[in-house]
Protein backbone atom coordinates (compact mmCIF):
# COMPACT_ATOMS: atom_id res chain seq x y z
CA UNK A 1 0.00 0.00 0.00
CA UNK A 2 0.97 3.58 -0.70
CA UNK A 3 2.11 5.62 2.47
CA UNK A 4 -0.64 7.71 3.59
CA UNK A 5 0.41 11.12 3.01
CA UNK A 6 0.75 10.13 -1.27
CA UNK A 7 -2.31 8.06 -1.08
CA UNK A 8 -4.54 11.58 0.08
CA UNK A 9 -3.25 13.96 -2.52
CA UNK A 10 -3.36 12.86 -6.34
CA UNK A 11 -2.27 14.89 -9.28
CA UNK A 12 -4.31 15.57 -12.61
CA UNK A 13 -2.33 16.82 -15.52
CA UNK A 14 -5.25 18.68 -17.36
CA UNK A 15 -4.01 19.00 -21.88
CA UNK A 16 -6.41 21.02 -24.11
CA UNK A 17 -6.51 17.59 -26.33
CA UNK A 18 -6.21 16.82 -30.16
CA UNK A 19 -7.63 14.87 -32.78
CA UNK A 20 -4.17 13.91 -33.47
CA UNK A 21 -2.97 10.56 -31.70
CA UNK A 22 0.46 11.63 -31.31
CA UNK A 23 -0.71 14.36 -29.33
CA UNK A 24 -2.64 12.48 -26.45
CA UNK A 25 0.67 10.32 -27.02
CA UNK A 26 2.71 12.60 -25.55
CA UNK A 27 0.83 13.67 -22.70
CA UNK A 28 0.47 10.46 -21.50
CA UNK A 29 4.70 10.05 -21.86
CA UNK A 30 4.68 13.51 -19.68
CA UNK A 31 2.26 11.39 -17.11
CA UNK A 32 4.60 8.84 -16.64
CA UNK A 33 7.66 11.19 -16.90
CA UNK A 34 6.20 12.79 -13.95
CA UNK A 35 4.84 9.71 -12.08
CA UNK A 36 8.52 8.80 -11.88
CA UNK A 37 9.90 11.65 -10.15
CA UNK A 38 7.66 10.79 -7.35
CA UNK A 39 7.21 6.47 -7.02
CA UNK A 40 4.07 5.67 -5.34
CA UNK A 41 2.55 9.33 -6.40
CA UNK A 42 -0.88 9.16 -8.35
CA UNK A 43 -0.61 10.92 -11.56
CA UNK A 44 -3.14 10.78 -14.30
CA UNK A 45 -3.82 12.81 -17.27
CA UNK A 46 -7.02 14.71 -18.75
CA UNK A 47 -8.06 16.02 -21.64
CA UNK A 48 -10.20 19.22 -22.01
CA UNK A 49 -11.06 18.24 -25.49
CA UNK A 50 -11.27 15.44 -28.39
CA UNK A 51 -9.42 12.76 -26.20
CA UNK A 52 -10.61 11.11 -23.32
CA UNK A 53 -10.87 10.97 -20.17
CA UNK A 54 -12.08 14.11 -19.01
CA UNK A 55 -11.04 16.25 -16.30
CA UNK A 56 -14.01 15.52 -13.99
CA UNK A 57 -13.81 11.79 -14.80
CA UNK A 58 -10.47 11.74 -13.31
CA UNK A 59 -11.34 13.72 -10.07
CA UNK A 60 -14.03 11.85 -9.29
CA UNK A 61 -12.47 8.37 -9.99
CA UNK A 62 -9.48 10.01 -7.74
CA UNK A 63 -12.51 10.67 -4.81
CA UNK A 64 -13.31 7.07 -5.17
CA UNK A 65 -9.94 5.98 -4.18
CA UNK A 66 -10.04 7.89 -1.37
CA UNK A 67 -7.57 11.08 -2.06
CA UNK A 68 -8.65 13.87 0.46
CA UNK A 69 -7.39 16.68 -2.36
CA UNK A 70 -5.86 16.64 -5.99
CA UNK A 71 -3.81 19.23 -7.89
CA UNK A 72 -4.55 19.96 -10.90
CA UNK A 73 -1.81 21.34 -13.42
CA UNK A 74 -2.78 23.12 -16.60
CA UNK A 75 -0.70 21.87 -19.73
CA UNK A 76 -0.77 24.99 -20.87
CA UNK A 77 1.95 27.36 -22.47
CA UNK A 78 0.09 30.67 -22.01
CA UNK A 79 -2.40 31.73 -19.69
CA UNK A 80 -4.93 32.19 -22.71
CA UNK A 81 -8.45 31.45 -22.89
CA UNK A 82 -8.05 27.33 -22.49
CA UNK A 83 -6.67 28.26 -18.66
CA UNK A 84 -8.47 31.00 -17.34
CA UNK A 85 -11.86 30.13 -18.80
CA UNK A 86 -11.71 26.65 -20.21
CA UNK A 87 -10.47 24.75 -17.21
CA UNK A 88 -12.48 27.30 -14.48
CA UNK A 89 -15.71 25.92 -15.70
CA UNK A 90 -14.79 22.21 -16.03
CA UNK A 91 -13.66 22.19 -12.83
CA UNK A 92 -16.76 24.03 -11.41
CA UNK A 93 -19.33 21.89 -13.63
CA UNK A 94 -17.57 18.90 -11.87
CA UNK A 95 -18.06 20.68 -8.10
CA UNK A 96 -21.26 21.45 -9.41
CA UNK A 97 -22.00 17.64 -10.09
CA UNK A 98 -21.02 16.61 -6.28
CA UNK A 99 -17.24 16.55 -6.05
CA UNK A 100 -16.30 17.11 -3.08
CA UNK A 101 -12.60 16.94 -2.31
CA UNK A 102 -10.15 19.55 -2.66
CA UNK A 103 -8.88 21.05 -6.18
CA UNK A 104 -5.54 23.11 -6.28
CA UNK A 105 -4.56 24.70 -9.86
CA UNK A 106 -0.92 25.80 -10.57
CA UNK A 107 -0.08 28.10 -12.80
CA UNK A 108 0.58 26.78 -16.78
CA UNK A 109 4.05 25.77 -17.06
CA UNK A 110 4.89 28.46 -18.94
CA UNK A 111 4.06 31.23 -16.26
CA UNK A 112 7.40 33.41 -16.13
CA UNK A 113 9.11 31.52 -18.13
CA UNK A 114 10.48 28.96 -16.08
CA UNK A 115 14.62 28.35 -15.96
CA UNK A 116 13.44 24.29 -16.41
CA UNK A 117 11.31 25.16 -19.86
CA UNK A 118 14.15 27.03 -20.96
CA UNK A 119 16.86 24.30 -20.27
CA UNK A 120 13.97 21.42 -21.79
CA UNK A 121 13.88 23.82 -24.77
CA UNK A 122 18.04 23.75 -24.91
CA UNK A 123 18.33 20.63 -24.72
CA UNK A 124 15.57 19.51 -27.77
CA UNK A 125 17.25 21.85 -30.32
CA UNK A 126 19.21 19.79 -32.99
CA UNK A 127 23.13 18.97 -33.01
CA UNK A 128 23.83 21.30 -35.58
CA UNK A 129 25.35 24.82 -36.02
CA UNK A 130 22.77 27.73 -35.72
CA UNK A 131 23.35 31.48 -35.50
CA UNK A 132 19.37 32.14 -35.14
CA UNK A 133 16.45 30.06 -33.82
CA UNK A 134 12.64 30.76 -34.42
CA UNK A 135 10.11 29.66 -31.57
CA UNK A 136 7.86 28.05 -33.02
CA UNK A 137 4.20 28.65 -31.39
CA UNK A 138 -0.08 27.39 -31.62
CA UNK A 139 -0.53 31.10 -30.66
CA UNK A 140 -3.39 32.64 -29.92
CA UNK A 141 -5.63 36.28 -30.27
CA UNK A 142 -4.51 36.92 -26.82
CA UNK A 143 -2.31 39.93 -26.52
CA UNK A 144 -1.11 39.17 -23.42
CA UNK A 145 -0.76 35.32 -23.91
CA UNK A 146 1.56 36.01 -26.87
CA UNK A 147 3.45 38.36 -25.98
CA UNK A 148 4.32 35.36 -23.13
CA UNK A 149 5.40 33.39 -26.16
CA UNK A 150 7.74 36.71 -27.01
CA UNK A 151 9.39 37.06 -23.64
CA UNK A 152 10.12 33.25 -24.02
CA UNK A 153 12.09 33.64 -27.39
CA UNK A 154 13.92 36.71 -25.86
CA UNK A 155 15.07 34.55 -22.78
CA UNK A 156 16.03 31.34 -24.76
CA UNK A 157 18.10 33.68 -27.11
CA UNK A 158 19.76 35.20 -24.31
CA UNK A 159 20.23 31.73 -22.66
CA UNK A 160 21.75 30.84 -26.25
CA UNK A 161 23.58 33.85 -27.43
CA UNK A 162 21.93 34.02 -30.21
CA UNK A 163 18.69 35.99 -31.80
CA UNK A 164 15.66 34.09 -31.49
CA UNK A 165 12.09 35.07 -33.07
CA UNK A 166 8.61 33.98 -31.94
CA UNK A 167 6.36 32.34 -34.79
CA UNK A 168 2.60 31.58 -34.55
CA UNK A 169 0.37 29.09 -36.36
CA UNK A 170 -2.78 31.14 -36.16
CA UNK A 171 -3.68 34.77 -34.14
CA UNK A 172 -1.02 36.48 -35.20
CA UNK A 173 0.68 37.35 -38.79
CA UNK A 174 4.34 36.67 -37.77
CA UNK A 175 4.07 33.15 -39.28
CA UNK A 176 7.00 30.55 -39.73
CA UNK A 177 8.32 32.39 -43.00
CA UNK A 178 7.67 36.04 -41.77
CA UNK A 179 10.10 34.64 -38.43
CA UNK A 180 12.78 33.39 -40.64
CA UNK A 181 12.86 36.61 -42.68
CA UNK A 182 13.02 38.78 -39.50
CA UNK A 183 15.91 36.91 -38.40
CA UNK A 184 17.68 36.90 -41.73
CA UNK A 185 17.10 40.96 -41.58
CA UNK A 186 19.09 40.35 -37.82
CA UNK A 187 22.15 38.88 -40.14
CA UNK A 188 21.72 35.23 -39.49
CA UNK A 189 22.12 32.38 -42.33
CA UNK A 190 21.66 29.60 -39.99
CA UNK A 191 18.27 29.00 -38.56
CA UNK A 192 16.58 26.29 -36.67
CA UNK A 193 13.09 25.74 -35.22
CA UNK A 194 12.90 25.17 -31.59
CA UNK A 195 9.00 23.55 -30.64
CA UNK A 196 7.30 25.92 -28.19
CA UNK A 197 4.45 23.33 -27.95
CA UNK A 198 3.87 20.08 -25.71
CA UNK A 199 2.72 17.78 -28.26
CA UNK A 200 2.68 17.25 -32.34
CA UNK A 201 -0.81 17.89 -34.10
CA UNK A 202 -1.58 20.19 -36.95
CA UNK A 203 -0.64 23.82 -35.57
CA UNK A 204 2.74 22.48 -35.06
CA UNK A 205 3.10 21.08 -38.32
CA UNK A 206 1.52 24.43 -39.88
CA UNK A 207 4.00 26.90 -37.90
CA UNK A 208 7.04 24.14 -38.50
CA UNK A 209 6.13 23.59 -42.07
CA UNK A 210 6.07 27.61 -42.86
CA UNK A 211 9.63 28.37 -41.40
CA UNK A 212 11.35 25.43 -43.56
CA UNK A 213 9.46 27.05 -46.64
CA UNK A 214 11.10 29.63 -45.98
CA UNK A 215 14.49 28.29 -45.71
CA UNK A 216 14.46 27.22 -42.29
CA UNK A 217 17.71 24.32 -41.38
CA UNK A 218 16.01 21.00 -40.32
CA UNK A 219 15.81 18.88 -38.34
CA UNK A 220 13.57 20.68 -36.14
CA UNK A 221 13.18 20.57 -32.34
CA UNK A 222 10.54 17.78 -31.12
CA UNK A 223 7.82 19.11 -29.05
CA UNK A 224 8.48 18.63 -25.02
CA UNK A 225 6.51 15.76 -24.50
CA UNK A 226 7.79 13.55 -22.08
CA UNK A 227 11.37 15.52 -21.94
CA UNK A 228 12.93 15.11 -18.48
CA UNK A 229 13.06 18.66 -17.43
CA UNK A 230 9.52 19.68 -18.55
CA UNK A 231 8.53 17.01 -16.09
CA UNK A 232 10.72 18.30 -13.13
CA UNK A 233 9.05 21.59 -14.40
CA UNK A 234 5.45 19.72 -13.46
CA UNK A 235 6.72 18.52 -10.74
CA UNK A 236 8.15 21.60 -9.54
CA UNK A 237 4.51 23.48 -9.66
CA UNK A 238 3.06 20.50 -7.82
CA UNK A 239 5.27 20.87 -5.22
CA UNK A 240 4.81 24.95 -4.88
CA UNK A 241 1.60 24.04 -2.88
CA UNK A 242 3.85 21.95 -0.28
CA UNK A 243 0.65 19.30 -0.42
CA UNK A 244 2.87 16.34 -1.46
CA UNK A 245 5.86 15.32 0.01
CA UNK A 246 9.15 13.17 -0.60
CA UNK A 247 8.63 9.33 0.04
Amino acid sequence: MRPAHLRMTAVLLVAHGSSDPRAAAATRALTRAVAAQRPGLDVRCAFLDHAGPRPGEQLFAFSALGHARAVVVPLLLTSAYHGRVDLPAVLDRARADGLRMSVTTTAVLGDGTPPLLLAALRRLLPPIAYDGVVLAAAGTRDDLARHSVDVAAGALGASLGVACHAAYASGSPVTGAVAVEALRARGCSRIVISSYFLAPGRLHDTVVDSALAAGALSPVAPPLGGNLDLARLVMSRIDSFGLVRAA
